[in-house]
């Protein structure tokens, strides 16, 4: 049999599991069941993948493969543009990079493949 941890708000012993938390029955305090790991799993870093499933790395040079069009540009970025020396960025677009004719852009995992 497994023990439980005390209830960290009121030290109560007669705290119970309910699905990934622990309950205090005394306080009604919830916590996750799995604080202990929680430190462990953020220090994991973020992998990137390209639209292949290739691992990417910044430095790394990608190609475009789709035909994008950025907002707020009148151009077209073809597919089958070269994109040299990307950043990995941890934002809405993975991306940070420039691009010949169209200078710094932010571009999805989704749309490139690693060269």
């Amino acid at each position: 049999m497994s023990t439980l941890p005390p209830c960290p708000q009121c030290a109560s012993e007669f705290t119970y599991e309910d699905g990934a938390s622990l309950v205090c029955p005394e306080c009604a305090h919830e916590w996750p069941a799995k604080a202990e790991a929680a430190p462990d799993s953020t220090n994991t870093a973020r992998v990137y993948r390209d639209a292949s499933g290739n691992v990417l790395q910044d430095g790394d040079t990608v190609t475009i493969i789709k035909d994008l069009k950025p907002k707020g540009s009148g151009g077209v970025i073809k597919q089958g543009t070269k994109v040299r020396n990307i950043r990995l960025v941890d934002a809405d677009h993975d991306i940070d990079c420039k691009i010949d004719g169209f200078g710094a852009m932010s571009l999805k995992t989704e749309f490139v493949r690693k060269v």
